[in-house]
């Protein structure tokens, strides 16, 4: 069962840092078009028999290694994610794409992870906030304004939706699993005011086509992002 608080604790973590000015963009799809963007191992986890897509900016902030004191190293980072499950149903996330400004960022790539460089940008646009980016080479992109509104009690979807604890990552045929712990999601409603994004259809998913789900949350504070773990060796 997914939970609201994390379900290990990190006590020796590889990274530490802040996730501030989070916006949550949640699609419906169905079940098959996410399982073939899968690697084997994994299965596209549903809810209500749905399965979901998120688009997720928000700001990193004081990023460093865990024996580093907080720095005011910050950047703006947009992950597209969905939700599987292992055979054992230990659950977490799928990345389809990160997208960031710092180059730091690509070392993850040796255990899968698919980040990119880009121009990107968290910006407040009157009541909303407004994130956009694009990929260095100027494909995909997004622009993407949320106003946020008041702070919400997680219902079950919510939960669904925010909270999970671990992410996995394949490197040719090796799965990786990587341990987060946090404070719970101070979670607001939110309305999507506009948004033009590419990110989806470059992924390989059919265009969005049901009404979002749409969260914001000012952050967490406590991020400990432990040592990767290999699953399955090649």
């Amino acid at each position: 069962m997914v939970s609201l608080h994390a379900e290990q604790r990190v006590l020796v973590p590889l990274f530490k840092s802040r996730w501030t000015r989070q916006a949550f963009v949640h699609w419906p799809y169905e079940p098959q078009a996410v399982q073939a963007l899968l690697p084997e191992g994994l299965t596209a986890d549903t809810h209500g028999g749905t399965a979901w897509v998120s688009l997720t900016p928000f700001v990193m902030e004081a990023v460093r290694p865990a024996c580093v004191p907080p720095t005011p190293f910050a950047f703006p980072e947009t992950n597209l994610r969905t939700y599987v499950h292992l055979p054992d149903g230990r659950e977490g996330l799928w990345f389809l794409s990160l997208e960031v400004t710092a180059p730091v960022m690509l070392a993850a790539r040796v255990i899968g992870v698919p980040y990119h460089t880009g121009d990107l940008a968290v910006r407040e646009h009157g009541p909303a906030i407004r994130y956009t980016g694009t990929r260095r080479g100027g494909y995909p992109s997004y622009d993407l304004a949320v106003r946020p509104g008041a702070p919400l009690v997680p219902g079950d979807l919510d939960t669904w939706l925010t909270s999970r604890w671990r992410a996995f990552s394949r490197s040719g045929r090796a799965l990786w699993q990587t341990p987060v712990q946090h404070e719970p999601w101070p979670l607001w409603s939110a309305a999507m005011e506009s948004v033009d994004q590419t990110l989806t259809t470059s992924a390989g998913l059919p265009a969005p086509s049901g009404p979002p789900v749409v969260h914001f949350s000012p952050g967490v504070r406590r991020v400990r992002l432990g040592m990767p773990r290999l699953l399955k060796r090649p």
